[in-house]
């Protein structure tokens, strides 16, 4: 049984999800709460397979609540629930720890299919986000997939991943022992050959190549 915690701050949108997944079967909701700071403090009672977040909710939203439960709760996968498509809102999702970015209106039929690739260790953006995500890349003519981390040296792939993780510079010098000046230049160079000039550009390439979808690390 996976458990799982949801944060919204609408009533009728935490009983609906919870019926949703209740009914198949397959998960236990260990919470419903209405704001970010009372996910924290569940989370850490209860440390949920996954917690299924609001992004805005009054307070403590669910872009800090996640990054909370990640660093206090590292197993726990996280899911953002949001009503906005906007690349920045998921750019941001992804950096505070997030596997998944799930829309409203079409959590009904998103959220389980996107608990289960969470607990795959994948990732999980609602198809309306990943259909844009690929028409962007598109429109830029730059390549997606494998074919553009061709491109890349074995470090700069390295550097990639970890940057799309949301990890810092100085993170990622003190994990590959260089200098956080040497991060920034492999990451430099990762942009100038993947054509893009900046970090939503990198996790766009990033999550469209496969790159990303592995358990993100809290820092």
């Amino acid at each position: 049984m996976i458990t799982v915690l949801i944060a919204d701050d609408h009533a009728m949108v935490r009983d609906g999800l919870r019926a949703v997944l209740e009914a198949s079967g397959e998960f236990k909701v260990v919470g419903s709460v209405a704001d970010g700071r009372e996910a924290a403090d569940v989370a850490r009672r209860t440390f949920p397979d996954v917690a299924v977040l609001d992004v805005t909710m009054p307070g403590v939203g669910g872009l800090e609540a996640a990054r909370e439960i990640r660093k206090a709760c590292p197993k726990s996968k996280v899911i953002m629930l949001s009503m906005h498509a906007a690349l920045a809102y998921v750019t941001q999702a992804v950096q505070a720890g997030a596997s998944g970015y799930v829309l409203k209106e079409s959590a009904g039929a998103e959220l389980i299919e996107a608990i289960r690739a969470a607990m795959r260790g994948e990732m999980f953006f609602s198809r309306k986000i990943a259909e844009g995500m690929a028409g962007r890349l598109a429109g830029t003519g730059h390549p997606t997939g494998l074919a553009a981390l061709d491109r890349l040296s074995d470090r700069e792939r390295e550097v990639l991943k970890l940057v799309a993780q949301g990890h810092s510079s100085k993170a990622i010098g003190l994990m590959l022992k260089v200098s956080a000046k040497t991060v920034d230049s492999y990451r430099g160079r990762a942009m100038v050959k993947l054509g893009v000039d900046n970090l939503a550009g990198l996790i766009r390439i990033a999550v469209q190549s496969g790159l990303l979808p592995v358990e993100p690390e809290a820092e």
